[in-house]
């Protein structure tokens, strides 16, 4: 069997839990995959897999890599509680801790890559004090990488977007400078003026042809009419589907079932998004309930040893583990499920291309010592082996002590 067209070969793994097979790799792509054949030699570069399971990148599509103290001492949490506490506390601190730089979200990169994921969604700060500096750090920081990582930026306004005149200012500007998305924050507690802050990013959407990415943590009623607003928006401005994303978005499982349904049946017909972080201690997006009504989802890591946490490892499979744990999801097709959001499914937060183990796919591909996409999922598996853009990534490199 030829092997010619592949510079990379990675011999012997289960895609998915299946048969065993090679796959060929020329530059960062995935050329062919094929049944392992003993013996055949060549010249390319070979990756022995050992039978180990293979799946796909990991996809973060909610993430804050401009903001962790990973790689610095340990801070102690300080400052008030709540969402207005965060901010004023990290407004405080971030500058004597380098927020933003590009050592700071290089670090955070390569621990994702290090856990497997490969194509990232990133939240940026966009405010006063830093303006748009922090999205430069974060492209640098991706740049460093050669490619390792994907990445897509959100222009988010942590610190609010009317309340602080010029933020709006900022956000057309980093639009018009190539960010992928805008971001808004809860346009009733923070900004008091949910259809104004919601007017003012439809309107940089539209002129820009950028995204939306909002942070709603709002509950009950109050969130779930903020849902409303953005749905009437999508529609009246002829958004397309995907371009819209709802992150948190307590309100959902906050209201009863017959508004919720209502709620996720609107969001799929106009292809608006929902991202979670799968927090502790609350109900988790319904798994069942948003495939049924096609309201696509992806998993975030939010920020990891950050001023507003000590907690958070990068580890995106963790955070699936934790959705589906929380979620009381058992059943072999419903873990599987999660781990195709984890990964192949959550990809169009970051990208247009298909995200797979399939010829003309990026060669992203992650091996662990699992039985199949459930058991790894379960056991948080170790990564054992992470190709990313087609380079087999040095693991033992990227492994350095969270303070150093």
């Amino acid at each position: 069997m030829a092997h010619d067209d592949a510079t990379l070969i990675i011999r012997d793994v289960r895609p998915w839990g299946g048969d065993p097979s090679d796959v060929g790799v020329a530059g960062d792509r995935i050329v062919w995959v094929r049944p392992t054949q003993d013996g055949t030699t060549t010249e390319a570069e070979v990756v022995d897999g050992r039978g180990l399971l293979a799946l796909p990148g990991l996809v973060n599509t909610h993430a804050h890599a401009d903001k962790s103290w990973w790689g610095l001492p340990w801070q102690s949490y300080a400052g008030e509680g709540g969402t207005q506490g965060r901010i004023a506390h990290e407004r405080a601190r971030r500058d004597e801790l380098g927020i933003p730089s590009a050592p700071v979200a290089e670090r955070v990169l390569r621990e994702y890559l290090r856990t497997g994921t490969t194509r990232v969604r990133t939240h940026v700060d966009v405010d006063l004090g830093v303006g748009l500096r922090g999205i430069d750090a974060v492209r640098e920081a991706a740049a460093a990488l050669d490619g390792a990582i994907e990445l897509t930026v959100v222009a988010f306004p942590q610190d609010g977007v009317l309340r602080r005149p010029g933020v709006l200012e900022l956000l057309d500007r980093a639009a018009a400078a190539g960010a992928e998305h805008v971001g808004g924050l809860d346009p009733a507690l923070i900004d008091r003026d949910p259809v104004g802050q919601l007017d003012g990013l439809f309107r940089i959407a539209a002129e820009h042809g950028c995204g939306l990415d909002i942070h709603l943590h709002e509950p009950g009623d109050l969130g779930a009419f903020e849902i409303e607003l953005i749905l009437e928006r999508v529609e009246r401005d002829g958004i397309a589907p995907g371009k819209v994303n709802v992150a948190h978005g307590f309100a959902v499982v906050d209201v009863d079932a017959a508004r919720r349904r209502d709620l996720l049946d609107r969001m799929g017909a106009l292809g608006v998004t929902m991202t979670t972080v799968a927090p502790v201690r609350m109900r988790q997006l319904p798994l069942a309930e948003m495939d049924a009504t096609g309201v696509r989802f992806g998993f975030g890591t939010d920020g990891i040893r950050d001023l507003w946490s000590p907690y958070g490892d990068g580890d995106l499979l963790g955070i699936a583990w934790q959705y589906a744990r929380a979620g009381g999801v058992v059943r072999d097709e419903d873990l599987r499920r999660v781990v195709e959001i984890a990964t192949r499914d959550g990809a169009p937060f970051v990208t247009d291309e298909v995200h797979d183990l399939v010829p003309g796919a990026r060669a992203d591909v992650v091996l662990l010592d699992a039985e199949n996409p459930m058991d790894a999922l379960v056991r948080r598996v170790p990564r054992a082996v992470v190709v990313a853009g087609g380079r087999v990534v040095d693991l033992a490199a990227l492994a350095a002590r969270p303070w150093e």
